[in-house]
């Protein structure tokens, strides 16, 4: 008998991807790309005021442990710094304990939070607002203490 030999078939030597498998996940990339983007459209101005919001809570908090120790918040003209170094002008708080907070944040558009004390909407405590978005105060999209 004859050593029969096994042929087996020829492969194809691949080497790569063609042009166009290629341009082929190129598009589905770009489909799904373009998927997320609109998905996630408008989610960075909601985190941006949820941040505002919370920076307010924490403001807000100092201010009210400024409060608690000393008898009355820092006035307008003393403003949040108040809550970083003891005033020199008066009211002087005689009981001012620790920096209450470590820094003062900005808002997330860049700008300082506004303090008034006594409040226009609050008038036994403080008005504490981020101008929001347009930096301008008393439009749409202020994020504000008395309506957290």
């Amino acid at each position: 008998m004859k050593d029969r030999q096994i042929q087996t078939p020829r492969r194809r030597n691949n080497q790569g991807f063609t042009l166009i498998e290629i341009m082929m996940v190129v598009v589905i990339i770009g489909i799904l790309l373009s998927v997320m983007i609109n998905k996630f459209r408008g989610r960075t101005d909601q985190a941006r005021e949820v941040a505002a919001s919370a920076h307010i809570q924490s403001i807000g908090n100092a201010l009210d442990l400024y409060e608690m120790d000393n008898g009355f918040y820092p006035t307008t003209q003393q403003g949040l710094e108040a809550l970083m170094s003891k005033p020199a002008s008066a009211p002087t708080p005689q009981n001012w304990r620790q920096p209450y907070l470590d820094r003062l944040p900005v808002d997330p558009w860049g700008s300082n939070y506004n303090y008034q004390q006594p409040g226009t909407h609050n008038q036994f405590g403080y008005d504490l607002w981020s101008s929001g978005k347009d930096a301008q105060s008393g439009t749409a999209d202020d994020i504000t203490s008395w309506e957290n």
